[in-house]
């Protein structure tokens, strides 16, 4: 579940909840590093949907958005059914761009990583970088 805990005109700030499943942990118990690209996927499509966006509506009237940069510090290890909270703020919405940050939270209030994605709004038809449309940016603005 998605919820949106903050917003202005610079920022827009949301909540996700995730729980690690067993099949998402290593040896040591601890859940894989690389898991985390789907947990922030899952926490960006939720965001834009709170605000009425749908990934999938998006691809289908043409537009992609392809992440070009993706960057994570690791604090703190996330645990077999820790349930983890996914902070996300959208940071930059700029000419072809969006940006993204987030924090992951364990259920005790310990920050486990900060990250960031960038993406660029692409045309479909000829993959080439597109201005935001601007129904996006109205949609992210209310």
């Amino acid at each position: 579940m998605t919820k949106i805990i903050e917003q202005s005109c610079e920022h827009l700030k949301f909540s996700t909840k995730l729980r690690v499943r067993y099949a998402e942990t290593d040896q040591m118990g601890y859940c894989y590093y690389g898991n985390y690209a789907s947990y922030f996927e899952v926490a960006r499509v939720e965001a834009l949907r709170e605000k009425g966006i749908s990934y999938r509506e998006l691809e289908e009237s043409g537009i992609l958005l392809p992440v070009t940069h993706f960057e994570i510090r690791y604090f703190q290890p996330a645990l077999y059914d820790d349930l983890l909270e996914i902070q996300t703020t959208i940071t930059q919405l700029k000419g072809v761009r969006i940006s993204f940050n987030y924090q992951t939270w364990n259920e005790d209030g310990t920050l486990l990583n900060e990250a960031s994605t960038q993406l660029v709004f692409v045309n479909a038809k000829t993959q080439k970088p597109m201005a935001i449309p601007a129904n996006i940016l109205q949609q992210l603005n209310q």
